[in-house]
């Protein structure tokens, strides 16, 4: 009898322990909701080769998207769970539809391009011969050497890879930053670098709005532009892009909810011919039409602030990201242009920028070198910015990288004979938290403005 209940007692604690290990390895197997991984610490340490990153062996456009969902500026929205980029969820803060970043799509590589594009960024003679013959010429050559002073944690990317897309709305959302100014050209046109890419626009909505990112246009100049074309313009990126959930607009002062356009070099157009589109007497108003809209002028000279007024534009907005290098982007002078701004109706966006750095391609403009102090640079522009009371504040720049203005993730990087910067002591993601941090101060100071 005691012989039984040993082997029944040995037989029970033998199930038991099968039980166990089978529990165990079930567990091994399943997915753990609670998981998430960086996608920007796994594109900091993945071999760099053009391409490789994917959503789970699919194509960004395969990934289900969202009900589409028109922001209305100045609401909060929840903290939300995104798919990551490597399809694991990971939680971002709520997107700030007043923190804009400029964005640039003109980057290509031989994948999806068939070649580089301005990763081999030309060296850029000085205007004065006699100082020119003294530094460096030529192009640079991908991807180990490239035409900036930083390297991107994505390597040489094409600016058309839907993933390089979506982790880069990945990291527009971890900045909190809730409108991406993306760098346009009218269809067929380009920067002199830069090949035609009005094409890509329907996939940054399409991208942008799965993560909740409002998208504004940065008309560029070109050859050509005037009043006429530029009313042109609009309405084609009004009519074409307009009814996309992910096209910004902006509560006007009057209450309209109206299209937010940046123009840069406004100052290249003098202010009568500004004027004829801008003004509601102009020979060809675009003011109180379909296509009528914010648009924000750029202030470099002190001179600006009266042709921006007399041209009839709604705002201005600095956007270099050296302090001192001209009037509009020197801290000390934004409480005496938000002023100017407050007493005409206008909106003030101030930029701000992590720093500055261009020798990449201009090897002798040293002087224009504004160091990132491990990020405090970027803090103290913030915080200068913030002290301003804007209504909107720029950021130059997401992925400006031929003058090292880029808030994007960077990482160190050694070989051959280039030698770039880097982010450390801090994170390739250091400058995304930075603007996190910021971007959700920003929002409780205007939330008590309006207490």
């Amino acid at each position: 009898m005691a012989r039984l209940r040993r082997k029944s007692c040995v037989t029970v604690t033998a199930l038991a322990l099968l039980i166990f290990v089978i529990t165990v390895i079930l567990k091994t197997l399943t997915p753990d909701n609670d998981s998430s991984v960086d996608a920007f610490a796994l594109a900091a340490f993945a071999p760099q080769r053009q391409g490789e990153i994917r959503i789970q062996g699919k194509s960004a456009a395969e990934v289900p998207t969202r009900p589409a969902n028109v922001a209305m500026m100045n609401n909060k929205p929840p903290e939300e769970k995104e798919l990551s980029l490597y399809g694991e969820a990971r939680e971002f803060p709520p997107p700030n539809y007043n923190m804009h970043a400029f964005y640039y799509t003109w980057y290509g590589n031989p994948q999806f391009d068939g070649k580089y594009i301005h990763w081999n960024h030309p060296l850029l003679p000085h205007w004065d011969p006699k100082v020119a013959v003294g530094y460096p010429n030529g192009i640079h050559h991908p991807p180990d050497d490239i035409g900036a002073n930083f390297y991107p944690a994505l390597g040489a990317y094409s600016s058309r890879d839907p993933s390089v897309i979506e982790a880069h709305m990945q990291q527009l959302r971890t900045a909190a930053i809730g409108v991406l100014a993306l760098s346009w050209y009218p269809p067929g046109k380009a920067d002199d670098n830069g090949e035609p890419t009005d094409d890509l626009v329907p996939l940054i909505l399409e991208v942008a709005d799965k993560y909740k990112v409002k998208v504004a246009f940065h008309i560029e100049p070109y050859k050509g532009r005037d009043d006429t074309s530029m009313l042109e313009n609009i309405k084609y990126i009004v009519e074409k892009y307009g009814d996309h959930p992910a096209f910004f607009r902006y509560k006007s002062s009057t209450g309209k909810l109206l299209p937010l356009f940046y123009i840069y070099d406004s100052y290249l157009q003098s202010a009568d011919t500004w004027a004829k589109m801008l003004k509601t007497t102009g020979k060809r108003s675009i003011r109180n039409t379909p296509y009528d809209g914010i648009f924000v002028a750029l202030l470099v000279e002190e001179k600006h602030k009266r042709e921006i007024l007399e041209g009839g534009f709604d705002g201005i907005y600095t956007y270099f990201a050296t302090n001192g290098f001209s009037y509009g982007s020197s801290h000390h002078n934004w409480k005496s242009i938000k002023d100017f701004c407050a007493g005409n109706n206008l909106i003030f966006i101030p930029s701000v920028g992590p720093g500055y750095i261009d020798t990449s391609i201009r090897p002798w403009n040293f002087q224009n070198t504004r160091n990132r102090i491990n990020g405090k640079y970027y803090v103290t522009s913030l915080s200068a910015a913030v002290a301003t009371r804007p209504q909107i504040i720029s950021v130059t720049s997401f992925n400006e990288w031929h003058e090292g203005t880029q808030i994007e993730s960077a990482i160190p990087k050694t070989g051959g004979q280039t030698a770039y910067l880097d982010y450390l002591p801090n994170k390739p993601t250091a400058y995304l938290e930075i603007t996190r941090t910021w971007a959700m101060k920003f929002r409780e100071a205007q939330e008590k403005q309006t207490a």
